[in-house]
């Protein structure tokens, strides 16, 4: 029997929970109340900041609490465009204009979204990551709306589900390159401990499925089944397809 592989001890945590200390908090729609499914809710933002570990910016926009006498501060994924002192709305009845919050079934086909919630309430879900957007495709009569992921995948969703419109600011992040590895180790650093990734073959047989031999090789396929032990179960899990990806990105009708 060999060792507990890296796989396997990531799922316990210990060092390899994440970086959580500096972040600003999670990045959530307001909660669903009678304000923004009858009508709209007026915020105003208060600043643009950045979340160590997170690739797009974040808006900390307040609004007045409808029901008692005081300030409702939360925390919003920032859509490319927004400025400090800008007001949003968040509502059924509020307008189509970049950064307010609406149910999707408001919308007209065709505009683009993010921060989309999957399920009604769940404060968002789909499209959040920097420069990333959904598109509005087609609303549907039983009450659900077709969506158009970032991957390209179509989804239906409930037409009551809330997102804002615009594209996640931060856009062409991944386009520069980290150029040096100390560069690696500081965004990693922010995020968790994922940086350097020893590979496979470089390790001992007591280490990991692919180490040992005397080449740096696999020695047998590298597609492994899905109900394979967890210590066995490296490589490509449950490979539909395999080889190198060819000819245009397909979009899924």
């Amino acid at each position: 029997m060999g060792r507990v592989i890296r796989g396997q001890r990531k799922g316990a945590g210990g060092i390899f929970k994440s970086h959580t200390k500096h972040r600003k908090g999670a990045a959530k729609h307001r909660t669903l109340d009678y304000a923004e499914r009858h009508g709209f809710i007026k915020g105003v933002v208060k600043e643009i900041i950045h979340d160590p570990g997170r690739g797009a910016p974040l808006a900390r926009v307040h609004f007045r609490n409808p029901y008692k006498y005081k300030v409702d501060k939360e925390l919003f994924v920032a859509p490319e465009g927004i400025y400090t002192g800008q007001f949003l709305y968040c509502g059924k009845k509020a307008k189509l204009t970049v950064g307010n919050v609406l149910p999707i079934g408001e919308m007209p086909e065709g505009t683009i979204i993010c921060n989309v919630e999957e399920k009604i309430g769940d404060r968002g879900a789909l499209a959040r990551t920097s420069g990333r957007y959904a598109t509005v495709s087609a609303h549907k009569d039983d009450g659900r709306t077709q969506l158009k992921l970032p991957s390209g995948k179509k989804k239906l969703v409930n037409s009551r589900c809330r997102a804002m419109i615009g594209i996640v600011a931060g856009g062409g992040r991944v386009e520069k390159p980290l150029l040096k590895a100390g560069n690696a180790y500081h965004k990693y650093k922010a995020k968790r401990n994922a940086w350097p990734k020893v590979r496979g073959v470089a390790m001992n047989p007591v280490d990991h499925p692919h180490g040992g031999g005397n080449h740096q090789h696999i020695g047998h396929p590298s597609t492994v089944r899905r109900d394979a032990p967890a210590g066995q179960k490296v490589g490509l899990i449950a490979a539909r397809r395999t080889g190198r990806l060819r000819g245009t990105r397909k979009i899924y009708d």
